[in-house]
């Protein structure tokens, strides 16, 4: 099965496996090993079974009759949380609904956006899951662990001083990434140690270094600090709606605003090493079970009859 992703990036190839930013939707190609063209301009070489298009947050329209001309089947894959379009202006809210009528089928994130999608569209809705490519992080040496690492900015979007009230119950050192919504001022917050911008490998190495995961973020889309804490076997606290942390961390979840929960589970996880060593275990038993490159392939090999 011939398989074409068009994304807002610029380069027109194939992922290799040792790429060292393997992004969630990079992984898609490389697992894939689908062919990759920028969604509003540029020559698209041949034909392919399938054309998958990630629509850009920021720059959302583009010409879907080409895309068709090149692809027999041709579907989106979300992009960011289900309600993201609803920030546009009345206009492309319109564009963008007509355009998902336009694909054959949806691509989506979580089981609660393939619901949303479903009901917002009356069209079949399949769930992609997060993959990673481990080519490049594979033996990664044993770290002292001991700090927590909350897994974003402070902001709406990532929930960052929800993770951070939160991750004081560890009494520990707590660290946070630099990320594209970082803003002023964080940086002054008593206690914590920002990252610097890095790529996908070291960011890996990075997180092996830390005991605990907090996610409080309340955007839900692919849920990649969760997964990458459970490949690396770190509890992360985490709110319900999201795939990769309701399954790899159940003992962790908790109901969207219940900090009083979250803070429950933080000094259980710090206090009691029985406890800590079972969510550990469980979350690489699940990610192993159901987020492996391998379970990945057969179950898109089985949706699509792939050879």
């Amino acid at each position: 099965m011939k398989i074409a992703f068009f994304t807002e990036s610029e380069f027109a190839s194939k992922i290799t496996r040792d790429n060292l930013n393997m992004r969630t939707e990079l992984a898609w190609m490389c697992a894939l090993q689908a062919d990759h063209y920028n969604i509003h301009q540029g020559d698209i070489q041949g034909k392919y079974d399938l054309g998958i298009c990630i629509i850009s947050k920021k720059n959302p329209q583009f010409n879907i009759k080409r895309v068709k001309q090149h692809c027999k089947q041709v579907a989106s894959m979300q992009e960011g949380p289900h309600w993201y379009f609803q920030d546009y202006p009345l206009n492309k809210q319109i564009w963008f609904y007509n355009t998902l009528q336009d694909m054959d089928f949806l691509f989506v994130h979580n089981e609660i956006d393939k619901k949303y999608y479903e009901g917002l569209t009356g069209k079949e809705c399949k769930v992609m899951p997060s993959l990673m490519i481990d080519e490049m992080v594979k033996n990664l040496p044993e770290e002292p662990r001991n700090s927590v690492m909350i897994g974003g900015n402070f902001c709406h979007w990532y929930g960052g001083f929800d993770s951070y009230i939160v991750a004081h119950e560890f009494e520990t050192d707590i660290f946070i990434p630099s990320m594209g919504r970082r803003i002023q001022g964080e940086e002054t917050m008593p206690g914590l140690n920002h990252l610097p911008y890095m790529n996908w490998v070291e960011w890996i190495h990075e997180l092996n270094k830390h005991k605990y995961g907090v996610h409080l973020m309340r955007t839900h889309a692919a849920g990649t600090f969760a997964l990458n804490c459970a490949y690396l076997g770190i509890p992360c606290i985490g709110y319900e709606g999201l795939d990769t942390q309701e399954i790899c961390h159940s003992e962790c979840t908790v109901e969207l605003g219940n900090i009083v929960q979250a803070k429950q589970i933080a000094e259980k996880l710090r206090k009691d090493e029985e406890f800590y060593l079972y969510c550990s275990n469980k979350a690489k038993e699940k990610y192993e079970t159901f987020y492996h490159e391998n379970k990945f392939y057969s179950s898109f090999k089985e949706q699509f009859e792939v050879s």
